[in-house]
């Protein structure tokens, strides 16, 4: 089957774009080429235009061409992490005394990103409410180059309305990027919408089993494509093939796994907005969530993150997640066992202080595929 002939539907793109059967073998899983160099047929001959493994990789290509497929892009790249790919993105984009704006709720790791590193080398930037177009309308400079959205945001699940955005930055000729981490190519086509290119932690949904890093940029602008490949090779932190290559495994069950993700997390979400030891909750498919309606029009389903901030402040946060059991105390999210973390002294500890801070109060769930009911009864128990 060539890529011409797939259907539209996401879940045979996910099993089979960029993967055809083996030339030399018939296997019908794409090989793990772990290997650095290729034999060349005479000096400059290149079998499939591969020369070196930092250059290119059969396997990454597999990879890099199915998340292309899956995204609605031209060119997908995979890196060695979500960060590797952000650094990548912004050294290719910009120049000293350029700006960008980016989210009042980013991802700590993000923020760090800007503010202890892309701004040691003359680039500023801002925050701003990315739910709001006003706001980001009014935070754009002269030297603006660039808006980075989230959306659902991390950890506040945040709503962009991305096709607002993407308005706004082509009339001010920037460049819109949108982190698509929560909610996968499965529940969101952020190209589509308008975006110039999205941004993937491939260590969460993608991947989905909490067993590889990586990261990866597609984009539907095949010059930006080509400036992003040339950052990728010389800067060189590309995905090893063993990592495209259990990344491709996980993408092979992305839409089911995210269909239980959604179901699982409405059925918390449930009983945590009726727990008297529960203030606030955050998900976007809460009709009470101000980003509601936008999330209804721009995603297939609402995802599998979920927050919640408890009543007794930090202590009470934390006591929280020491009690939980079947809810793993851990970083990162996306996989299929579910998770719990405080921000404020977990993966957003970067950001206290900040105009980013997050609720002392404030837990964090990545809600996995197990039974329903046996995560209801530990966070039950977690919650006192």
């Amino acid at each position: 089957m060539n890529e011409q002939s797939f259907p539209q539907s996401f879940e045979t793109r996910a099993i089979h774009a960029g993967q055809p059967a083996d030339a030399a073998t018939g296997a019908v899983v794409t090989p793990i080429y772990q290997v650095s160099t290729y034999k060349q047929d005479g000096v400059g001959g290149l079998r499939g235009g591969y020369e070196y493994s930092r250059s290119g990789n059969p396997t990454r290509t597999a990879l890099e061409e199915n998340l292309a497929a899956l995204e609605g892009g031209r060119r997908g790249l995979a890196f060695a992490s979500g960060l590797a790919a952000e650094d990548c993105l912004l050294r290719t984009l910009l120049r000293p005394g350029d700006h960008v704006v980016i989210p009042n709720d980013a991802y700590g790791g993000t923020f760090r990103l800007f503010a202890r590193v892309v701004e040691q080398w003359g680039v500023e930037w801002s925050v701003a409410d990315t739910s709001d177009p006003a706001s980001v309308r009014a935070a754009l400079r002269d030297r603006t180059k660039a808006i980075w959205v989230e959306t659902p945001s991390n950890p506040l699940l945040g709503i962009t309305d991305i096709a607002a955005l993407a308005d706004i930055a082509r009339t001010a000729g920037v460049r819109l990027v949108v982190d698509n981490t929560f909610a996968s190519p499965y529940l969101q086509q952020p190209l589509a919408l308008g975006a110039d290119v999205v941004v993937h932690s491939t260590t969460k949904y993608m991947g989905g089993h909490s067993d590889v890093v990586g990261g990866a940029l597609v984009t539907s602008d095949a010059e930006l494509g080509e400036q992003l490949a040339f950052h990728q090779n010389a800067m060189g932190a590309v995905a090893g093939p063993f990592d495209c290559w259990l990344v491709m495994r996980g993408i092979k069950t992305l839409a089911v796994r995210m269909d239980r993700h959604s179901a699982n997390a409405a059925r918390i979400v449930d009983l945590l907005t009726g727990h008297p030891s529960v203030t606030q909750v955050y998900y976007p498919g809460l009709p009470s969530h101000p980003g509601h309606e936008v999330a209804a029009k721009q995603m297939r389903a609402f995802g599998g993150m979920v927050s919640f901030r408890v009543a007794g402040g930090e202590e009470a946060a934390v006591r929280v997640c020491d009690r939980a059991r079947l809810f793993t105390l851990g970083e990162s999210l996306g996989g299929v066992e579910s998770l719990i973390e405080h921000p404020g002294l977990m993966t957003h500890a970067s950001v206290s202080g900040s105009a980013l801070e997050v609720p002392a109060d404030l837990v964090r769930l990545s809600v996995g595929i197990e039974a329903a009911d046996d995560l209801l009864t530990d966070l039950t128990t977690a919650l006192g």
